[in-house]
């Protein structure tokens, strides 16, 4: 008889502990207590079957071609005994045992062990506000959550829902109900969506959107009562004002499951997670713990954080499956990493904000730019923005922010790769690419960026993103705006909302760029920059030495513009 393990939970992890341990030991004997009915399954994917992509749920637990990852497909695939409906409820770490209560049948049982994996993952949060327990009022993170909104809007009676939170789970549901036919509210306590992820201006891109899309998104206010006729949810009471609704999403944030953990004497970590090292290994050697119930560290800084992810909670799980079988791995750390499909455009982040480099120790230096993910000739091709940040001493990369109608996905995960290898600005501006019309332009965005950047360290371009440009004008400095576009473009695509604006196409800037003042700082753009860029150098050979550009252009504008 090989080494008993047993597991505490069996969606991500846990899942993904069993099956790698199976590969790697045939003789093991592996047991899973899972408290819910449902195994192994695509939390992730939830969203999708609220909003009919996903048509049937069994599709989200299934393996590609079909086979549904149920208790009979690990006990005769896998050879692990599955308990379903068990709930875990001690752990006796000096009998190396864990009881648990049959959820069925109320009989109390115990397992033993001689490895025991901690995959209890987390909770989502619901606040003890008035009003949180009538019909209607739901969360999104179990199977079982999306099977009762599922129903509820098949029922066709929710014509309005508010989303209270507007992290990633809030903004993923937004398009599956409005798909479903329903008007959205978003309410959150930050003044702008996705305030754990992005700066205040990839975060103005995304609201941008979501009102361009009809989505109300209330920033800034805080929800005080759910309220109800009867049974049944009505509206939602902000610190601002009253939404009818017919449904609510508590989408606030997650919570991991600690309890267990605790009450066993397990060593909780600064962010609340079970305390792990490099092998997942918690305060006690015959004890694992991965997934949404753990802290990890950032790869950047060493520093302790939670990544509730499934893809976290995969990698975390093939390292504890590896050590448990005396493969010595380890993990490497998160870097925050994270990417959301909202309506027809896509956003994403990793690594460090220029705030939190410099929190870091670093001294960030940062850019943004915008340009096509394909050449102008190819269809499909669509505008992305991205935005580098690096060490200006060492040139390493730090993080990045991306977002737009194109190909974001490609450039993100390009960045996270070079980041977690540790390239420097330069080693990315060098990168071999790939390169073919359907694919990339010749320089890809992630190039131009990468040039961009080392333009700025070099001292051969200065810019302002948009957000400090508009910083700026708030605070009534003196200069002047330099669009290059021409008169059509203006008319047709809109215009910056300043009055301290000269309007000279670029074609004529040779020949009237001596015009400009010489006393006054000269701010250039054109829709994306591009031509800015060309213009700094237009108007250095006019003797104007004060000039900038403004990083994305017209198109990049996060705020609103002019017609």
């Amino acid at each position: 008889m090989g080494k008993k393990v047993l597991i505490v939970g069996g969606v991500a992890c846990g899942g993904k502990v069993a099956a790698r341990l199976r590969r790697l030991d045939p003789g093991a004997e592996i047991t899973v207590l899972e408290k819910g009915e449902f195994l192994s399954y695509a939390g992730c994917g939830l969203p999708f079957y609220v909003q009919g992509i996903v048509k049937e749920y069994r599709d989200l637990m299934s393996t590609p071609i079909g086979v549904i990852r149920d208790t009979a497909f690990f006990r005769k695939v896998k050879q692990v005994d599955v308990h379903t409906r068990h709930m875990a409820t001690r752990i006796d770490r000096q009998e190396q045992k864990v009881v648990a209560l049959d959820l069925s049948t109320g009989q109390e049982k115990e397992f033993h062990y001689d490895e025991l994996v901690l995959a209890t993952g987390g909770s989502p949060i619901r606040p003890p506000l008035p009003g949180v327990d009538l019909n209607h009022v739901y969360t999104l993170w179990t199977m079982d959550d999306a099977l009762a909104m599922r129903a509820t809007l098949d029922a066709g009676k929710i014509n309005k829902a508010v989303i209270i939170g507007g992290g990633l789970v809030g903004l993923e549901v937004v398009e599956a109900l409005q798909a479903r036919g329903v008007e959205v509210s978003v309410v959150e306590a930050m003044d702008r969506p996705l305030p754990a992820l992005f700066d205040e201006e990839f975060s103005s891109r995304v609201r941008k959107v979501l009102e361009a899309k009809g989505v109300h998104f209330y920033g800034g206010e805080r929800v005080t009562e759910i309220l109800g006729e009867g049974c049944d949810v009505s509206g939602v009471r902000t610190d601002a004002r009253e939404l009818p609704c017919d449904m609510v999403l508590m989408a606030i944030g997650v919570r991991p499951n600690i309890v267990l953990a605790k009450e066993a004497g397990l060593a909780i970590g600064p962010t609340g997670g079970i305390a792990v090292n490099r092998a997942m290994r918690t305060s006690d050697p015959h004890v694992y713990a991965g997934g949404d119930c753990v802290e990890t560290f950032h790869l950047l800084t060493g520093k302790a954080v939670r990544q509730p992810m499934g893809s976290t909670a995969n990698r975390q799980g093939r390292v504890i499956a590896d050590a448990i079988a005396g493969k010595g791995a380890d993990f490497k750390g998160v870097l925050g990493t994270a990417i959301l499909r909202l309506f027809e455009f896509t956003a994403g982040r990793t690594g460090l904000s220029v705030e939190a480099a410099r929190a870091a120790g670093f001294d960030p230096v940062t850019v943004s730019i915008m340009n096509s993910d394909k050449p102008h000739f190819m269809p499909g091709s669509a505008l992305v923005t991205l935005r580098l940040v690096a060490d200006r001493e060492t040139g390493r990369l730090l993080g990045g922010q991306a977002f737009g109608a194109g190909d974001v996905s490609k450039r993100l995960d390009t960045l996270v790769a070079a980041i977690t290898g540790g390239m420097t600005i330069d080693d990315l501006a060098d990168a071999d690419l790939a390169y073919a019309p359907p694919f990339s332009t010749a320089l890809d965005p992630l190039t131009h960026a990468a040039n961009s950047l080392r333009n700025n360290v070099e001292g051969l371009m200065r810019t302002y993103s948009p957000m400090e440009l508009k910083e700026k004008a708030e605070r009534g400095e003196d200069f002047v705006l330099l669009d290059v576009r021409s008169p059509e473009e203006t008319q047709r695509d809109g215009k910056l909302p300043f009055e301290n604006i000269t309007y000279i196409p670029l074609g004529a800037l040779w020949e009237r760029g001596a015009t400009l003042p010489k006393d006054k700082e000269i701010v250039a753009f054109c829709k994306i920059s591009v031509r800015g860029w060309d213009a700094l150098s237009i108007l250095r050979s006019h003797g104007l030495e004060n000039v900038a550009l403004l990083e994305t252009g017209v198109a990049g504008w996060p705020f609103q513009l002019e017609a």
